[in-house]
Formats: C-alpha cells, sequence, structure tokens
C-alpha cells in the first residue's frame, strides 16, 4: 500500500500482518508454542520420570558420597550415627528406665536397634524431602527436568544408606543369638514397602517446603515427637498392657506406619520377637496399604504443583 505526503513524496506502508486480531492463546496454537514448565500429564510425568533415571541414581549416589566427604572418617558415618543414637537409648531407656519391660538383653539390644535403624530410614526421607526443592532452587531453575525426581533421589539415597547400615544390624542380631532363617527373607519386601511410603512422605513434604522454608526447623520436633509414639525404644504392647487407657489407643499407636515397618523388621530379624505378642492384626495388609496410599497420594499431590516449583 502507498500514499501521497503533503511534500508530493509517495509513502510506502507495510501490509497488514495475517496475524492481526489474533489472540495470544490463538497465536501460540498456530504456531504450536507451549507454556514454559507446563505440567505434563500424568501419564507423560511418569514417562518423563522414567527416561530420567539414570539422572535420579547417580545424582543419590552423588549426594551420599558428598554426604560425609568433610569427616575423616568419611561414610563410616553411615553407620555409626546410628549406632551411637542407640547407645544413648539403652544407656537413657535400657539402664534407667527399664523400657525393655522384661524381653532381657538378647532381644531388647537387637530391638532398640532395629528400631533406630529403620526410624533413621524415614526420618532422614523425610527430612531430606522437605529441602528437596527449596535447597536445590538453583537446579530446579537452571534445568528442565521433571521435579519430583528430586524427592524420589533423595529417598533413594537414604535407602542405599540403610542398606550399608543393614550390615552393622545383621552383625547385632547374630552377635545376640538371633540367626539367619527363612523369615529373614521377608527383610527384601518390608524395605520395599518402606521406600515406597518414605518416597511418597517425601514428595508430599518437598511440595510442602517448596512455599514454607520454615517446614525445615520445625520437622525435628515433629519427627521426634513420632519417634516417641512408634516405640522406637520400647514395646508398645508391654508398655501399655498395665495402662488404664482406652483400647483403641493402643490400636493407633501400633497401626501408625513407622511403628509397623519397625515391627515387621524386629519380627523378620529376632529370635524371640513373637508375632502374636508384638504386632497387630493384618500388619502386613496395613503395611501394603500405607506403601500404596502415600505413595500414589504423595505422586499426586507433588505432581498438581509441577509448574509452580522454583517460581517466585
Amino acid at each position: 500500500m502507498s500514499e501521497t505526503t503533503h511534500d508530493g513524496s509517495v509513502a510506502v506502508s507495510a501490509p497488514p500482518s495475517p496475524d492481526d486480531g489474533l489472540s495470544a492463546a490463538d497465536l501460540a496454537a498456530k504456531y504450536g508454542l507451549a507454556v514454559s514448565g507446563a505440567r505434563p500429564g500424568l501419564v507423560e510425568y511418569v514417562r518423563q520420570l522414567w527416561g530420567r533415571r539414570h539422572f535420579i541414581l547417580a545424582f543419590s549416589q552423588a549426594k551420599l558420597t558428598a554426604q560425609y566427604s568433610q569427616a575423616k572418617l568419611g561414610q563410616l558415618w553411615q553407620v555409626a550415627t546410628p549406632l551411637l543414637n542407640a547407645l544413648v537409648y539403652f544407656l537413657i531407656f535400657g539402664l534407667i528406665l527399664q523400657a525393655d519391660r522384661g524381653m532381657g538383653i538378647k532381644v531388647y539390644i537387637p530391638f532398640l536397634v532395629t528400631g533406630v535403624f529403620v526410624f533413621t530410614f524415614t526420618q532422614s526421607s523425610v527430612m531430606a524431602g522437605v529441602r528437596a526443592i527449596s535447597g536445590n532452587l538453583g537446579l530446579v531453575r537452571a534445568l528442565h527436568f521433571p521435579r519430583a525426581s528430586l524427592p524420589i533421589s533423595f529417598s533413594l539415597q537414604q535407602l542405599q544408606q540403610l542398606l550399608f547400615s543393614m550390615i552393622v544390624l545383621f552383625c547385632v542380631t547374630v552377635g545376640f543369638g538371633s540367626y539367619p532363617s527363612l523369615k529373614w527373607l521377608a527383610i527384601v519386601p518390608i524395605l520395599a514397602l518402606q521406600f515406597l511410603f518414605n518416597m511418597g512422605l517425601a514428595m508430599i513434604m518437598a511440595r510442602l517446603g517448596s512455599k514454607t522454608p520454615d517446614l525445615a526447623q520445625l520437622m525435628p520436633f515433629v519427627m521426634r515427637t513420632w519417634m516417641y509414639a512408634s516405640g522406637v525404644m520400647f514395646s508398645i504392647p508391654l508398655m501399655l498392657k498395665d495402662r488404664d487407657l482406652p483400647v483403641w489407643v493402643t490400636d493407633v499407636l501400633q497401626w501408625n506406619p513407622a511403628a509397623i515397618y519397625m515391627d515387621l523388621m524386629r519380627w523378620a530379624l529376632i529370635d524371640g520377637y513373637e508375632w502374636d505378642v508384638n504386632l497387630p492384626p493384618f500388619a502386613w495388609l496395613v503395611a501394603v496399604g500405607w506403601a500404596v496410599l502415600v505413595a500414589a497420594g504423595g505422586f499426586v499431590y507433588f505432581w498438581k504443583a509441577e509448574e509452580r516449583y522454583g517460581r517466585g
């Protein structure tokens, strides 16, 4: 198009754009553009996570190696820390408060060490999950990847750390007279169920911690309360046997997931830790239920906020 100006020259104007009048959404659809960091569908999200499986494993191993890189004893602290905790609890609860309630030293020591190691697995997964997003904002903002990779990787790191500790746990158990038997085969499904539970819980805490950094300061108190309510240092049914409490109190304490996984592991490892006396009815069913419910629920809960991580 052209037109004559006041001085007689001819000015040429640009032709109208074919995009005139189109909205932003129409333009994006026309040129195949997508929102950066948009949340994919659930099935696609799972597919993307599977595609990052090598990164998840490598990241967890790198974090595990770096965790004690500044300490002279290095990776030995993976085992020494829960063992020292168990020693402190034995001195206070075993010798002074006599929380063993007649179990006998050959049962109580493996009972206590197993409880500390297994609960530490859940505790560490939760604490790592709280900081999974807020503590890795540089990585989240710099690279595009499914954010669930981070809490899953941290949970996997804690599983690897527990597997190192299991060697010491086996030695303690055998040293106090509980030798390998067919029940030890149950250790594998118990750890698998607890890992699923921890992973789901870590994803829940990762989403909450991404917007509330102060949660990392509160969680140690929450975890300490959960530890005392889960029978790490004492047997819940033996401790409450002579108490004038409603039956549901014992049921709630025994059916809480931390207690379920600890008691299943104790039953598998320790001779003399009887199922009928120490575990609630349907313990395996409850353990599977907790694992499936928290893993699936935590995954969906985390996925729903995928596009908001690292922003603001």
